[in-house]
């Protein structure tokens, strides 16, 4: 999965990552206080459409202190969080609108370069999804397990706040220092929130009670990171002590108050939680829904199509996976074939370092491997890591982190190994190769490369062509040469048959008022997974409504259209230059890619073939 900072979310607590709020870099004794958000009026402009996009990145750039770290910008907005207010996400979309409403009345398509031309449509796609999805804005939740800025603030530290030097050491302690009137903002807009009925479900608070226990405890991961930091600056002894103090003081006398208080408010909702699971039960619940369940898959696909494609789904894999049990010798049932994967010693490690020894061993036969079908090739380094300690028990089991586009970190592959027992030695190669490569390291680390496209299209997402991609090379995996084994194959297919039953409980639990016990039940029936495994995934499902329906969905069109290229195109196919002309758009709505791929199968074929010479010829 394509985490947290990559998806489009519209909570506040998401909105941490998207938009700025202001406040003096490096002040120590003061928090990172948020300011008014840029005038939406000022709507860029452009001699050309390049600069155009230019200018509204730089528009959005002002807004948004974390994304810049993001990018890898430290300026003096480094010490800064990101306002959270509904007034910044009102001004935020206004300018978005009215720039989509400026370049429509300042450039004419037909008039524009094909790449230009298609910027143009992209750009005004993402802008009318958006706005179908704005009036939502505040129906999502701001505290879940899954994106709650109570774990993602520090893991923000942790894992993208650099410090290279003295003054991005104190823009880190004004960061620490600016989680308290932060989470008090976000605590107040939850409160209100729960108040219309906005709330998740009560089982989802135990885990937020979890994860603020952690950061109060006396092992503090944020104090232990900018530690670990400022030791290898190259200042003096005593200068590192001081920052090192300043972070202690700003965190107890700012953050772990408002901690405090936070864990106090998320204890008074969950006397009160509702205790059914869809987000059905929320005002306008179906409309909310039907916006979300659009933007994912970029498609009109219905609840009721969709789930009913996943039982189709389910069933065809289900017939793949008995071929492969007959193979290895299983004398029963499918059902009791996945119990035996499920619970049987020899299909799970015993050691963190052997798992990630595994990883590793997988990722580099796979990079080895990659120059035969891929033209591009990431130059970013991947890198694979544990899921921190402090959110481990809520995370999710796999997720991706971009690389900065100025070389200053890698792309992350973090895996959660909080229970060695929900992550099965059959699904480790395809897992690895869906996050790393060729999955998400190797499609986000040549969109933030491809220098030439608009940055919106660099780093921006659309996740049915980016969870459809790192679906689709699980499968591309065994067309390369892997899964040698027949259980790692029937693990490919176990990860395939998730993301089909992901279309079956996603719909059913917002869409059809399944509880989430049901939904657990009918992943328990129908795949070889863990129960820790299964139980995690329905509760992933509930609070991110609508988004894992996008992975199958998009998987299946590229698919359809590689069908469609090597039918039309015999011997003349070439998966490095199929890939090339899936990649080299960076994200796209399916009906584009579709387009984009329908176009180069003509142009291939328009093409006339090579002739060899009379005398090689057989």
């Amino acid at each position: 999965m394509s985490h947290l900072r990559t998806l489009v979310r519209l909570s506040a607590g998401i909105a941490l990552f998207a938009v700025a709020g202001c406040a003096p870099m490096g002040v120590l004794d003061a928090p990172a206080t948020a300011a008014p958000p840029v005038a939406s009026d000022a709507v860029p402009a452009g001699a050309n459409l390049a600069e155009f996009f230019e200018n509204y990145d730089a528009a959005q750039l002002s807004l948004s202190p974390q994304g810049k770290a993001y990018r890898g910008i430290r300026d003096a907005d480094y010490g800064r969080w990101n306002d959270v207010s509904d007034e910044a996400a009102v001004a935020r979309h206004k300018l978005q609108q009215a720039t989509a409403a400026a370049m429509r009345g300042s450039f004419d398509p037909a008039a524009l370069s094909a790449d230009d031309a298609l910027s143009f449509e992209l750009f005004n796609a993402a802008a009318a999804r958006a706005d179908r999805l704005f009036p939502f804005r505040n129906h999502d939740y701001i505290f879940d397990q899954m994106n709650g800025a109570q774990s993602q603030l520090p893991a923000f530290l942790i894992n993208i706040h650099r410090v290279a030097n003295v003054a991005e050491a104190e823009a880190y302690v004004a960061r620490i220092r600016g989680i308290g009137p932060l989470l008090d903002t976000l605590s107040a807009q939850s409160a209100e929130r729960a108040a219309r009925g906005i709330q998740p479900p009560k089982w989802v608070y135990a885990y937020l009670i979890s994860d603020i226990g952690n950061l109060l405890g006396a092992d503090n991961a944020v104090i232990d990171d900018i530690s670990a930091k400022v030791g290898k600056l190259d200042a003096s002894d005593s200068e590192k002590a001081r920052l090192i103090a300043a972070a202690k003081a700003a965190w107890a006398e700012s953050a772990a108050p408002a901690y405090g208080r936070l864990l106090a408010e998320m204890k008074r909702q969950q006397a009160s939680a509702p205790t059914a699971d869809g987000i059905w039960r929320l005002p306008d619940g179906k409309a909310y829904y039907e916006a979300l369940l659009a933007n994912y898959t970029t498609t009109d696909m219905t609840a009721a199509q969709i789930h009913d494609l996943g039982l189709a789904e389910v069933a065809r894999i289900h017939g793949e996976m008995r071929t492969i049990m007959a193979k290895v010798g299983f004398k029963g049932s499918l059902q009791e074939f996945f119990v035996h994967l499920r619970t049987s010693p020899q299909y799970f490690h015993t050691s963190r370092e052997a798992y990630l020894a595994d990883v590793d061993t997988y990722v580099k036969a796979m990079e080895a491997r990659l120059p035969a079908f891929f033209n591009t090739l990431p130059k970013a380094p991947l890198v694979v890591k544990p899921v921190e300690a402090f959110r481990e028990k809520s995370a999710g089991k796999a997720f991706y982190q971009s690389p900065s586009p100025d070389g200053s970190r890698p792309g992350t592959y973090y895996v959660n190994l909080y229970d060695l027992r929900d992550m099965s030695k059959t699904e480790l190669e395809a897992l690895a190769y869906h996050e790393g490569v060729p999955g998400h390291h190797l499609q986000r680390a040549v969109q933030t490369e491809l220098t030439g496209l608009p940055p919106f299209r660099r780093f921006g997402g659309v996740t049915a062509y980016s969870e459809g991609w790192g679906l689709y090379t699980e499968e591309l995996a065994k067309d390369m040469g892997f899964y040698t084994d027949p259980y790692s194959d029937f693990g490919r297919l176990g990860m395939e048959l998730w993301r089909a039953c992901r279309l079956v409980v996603d719909t059913g639990i917002h869409d059809k008022r399944w509880s989430r016990e049901q939904a657990m039940q009918y992943l328990k029936d129908n795949t070889p997974n863990p129960d820790g495994d299964i139980e995690k995934a329905i509760e992933r499902y509930v609070v991110y409504p609508g988004q894992a329906t996008a992975y199958l969905i998009g998987k299946l069109k590229i698919m359809e259209l590689r069908g469609r290229a090597q039918a039309a195109l015999g011997d003349r196919f070439d998966y490095r230059t199929f890939h090339q002309v899936v990649l080299e758009s960076g994200p796209v709505p399916l009906d584009v890619l579709e387009r984009r791929v329908d176009g180069w199968i003509a142009a291939q074929k328009s093409r006339p073939r090579r002739q060899l010479p009379l005398d090689a010829r057989a």
